[in-house]
């Protein structure tokens, strides 16, 4: 039987969007009007000044009695010149077994770097790569942090839909993804290939570019988002086997930031049997702080 989400979250979210509805719409990663929100579960092809705090619940997979996860992750980025920028991230994880003690504690410190190729207002396109590391003994063994590092280079792109005129109610959908492989500094563990992408289809975008259809102030920062973060291993036994998840959800957007929220549904028996949920409060500090902490360094 699939259990049912916590009440908690859910409340908190709606009380959140409730409040801060009034908030006017402006927002960073944009190319020409398009604008690319952070996405939960793939990351977005922007360079920005952020910081993100991600609520997750979820199964470990191919067990009678599969471990509850429930991870808090943080992060924040920060822009070293317009198109460069790091990042940190840390994930706080509860381990609630079936049977036996649970364990809370650390995973291993995620350090990254991105660097923006391009942007194409016209053709509301972007393009990013990026480095991720995921380091050795930073993590608490009790909740099996890795004990060797892992290196992750990727290519993330954004592509708006703006310009289909014949199609006029398919011009708010927007597609971003990312491919990456995953290379483990213990060559015993297998390579990882990962992929995903995101289907996104944004309200504001219609009503400000399409046609008013007099939605009122909240719906019209709503982006409805499909997104489907995948993994393919690629040797060591487990060569061509595909784990991930598909994951429906709503973002809610404003000056100041987003909120969001995914349900995570596996693609597969081998990705697990429940279904999960994603909760997203994220802050876009180069618009709050444009001329202090959410400026580059060097411009």
């Amino acid at each position: 039987m699939r259990p049912r989400l916590s009440s908690l979250p859910i409340l908190c979210f709606s009380f959140l969007l409730t409040w801060l509805a009034a908030s006017a719409t402006y927002a960073h990663g944009f190319a020409g009007k398009r604008f690319f929100p952070a996405t939960l579960a793939i990351d977005d092809p922007a360079v920005s000044d952020e910081a993100d705090m991600l609520f997750s619940q979820s199964w470990e997979p191919d067990a009678s009695d599969p471990t509850s996860i429930r991870g808090m992750d943080f992060e924040f980025a920060k822009r070293i010149t317009p198109r460069f920028g790091l990042s940190v991230g840390e994930t706080w994880l509860h381990l609630s077994p079936a049977r036996g003690p649970g364990a809370s504690g650390f995973d291993n410190l995620a350090l990254g770097a991105k660097y923006l190729l391009d942007v194409n207002p016209a053709a509301e396109s972007i393009y990013s790569i990026g480095l991720d590391v995921d380091t050795a003994n930073t993590g608490g063994r009790g909740i099996g942090a890795d004990t060797f590092s892992t290196v992750t280079p990727s290519l993330f792109f954004g592509k708006g839909f703006g310009g289909l005129d014949g199609h006029p109610l398919l011009r708010p959908l927007a597609l971003t993804g990312a491919i990456g492989v995953s290379y483990p500094s213990n060559r015993t563990q297998a390579d990882q290939f990962n992929w995903g992408f995101t289907l996104q289809y944004n309200l504001n975008y219609l009503q400000s570019f399409v046609k008013d259809e007099g939605f009122g102030n909240t719906v019209n920062h709503l982006i409805p988002i499909v997104e489907f973060p995948l993994q393919t291993c690629l040797d060591h036994g487990c060569s061509g086997q595909t784990t991930g998840s598909i994951n429906p959800g709503v973002i809610w957007f404003s000056n100041w930031g987003q909120l969001a929220f995914e349900a995570t549904i596996p693609v597969n028996h081998r990705s697990g049997s429940r279904v999960g949920f994603l909760l997203q409060l994220h802050f876009y500090l180069d618009d709050v702080f444009p001329h202090s902490i959410g400026k580059p360094i060097m411009e």
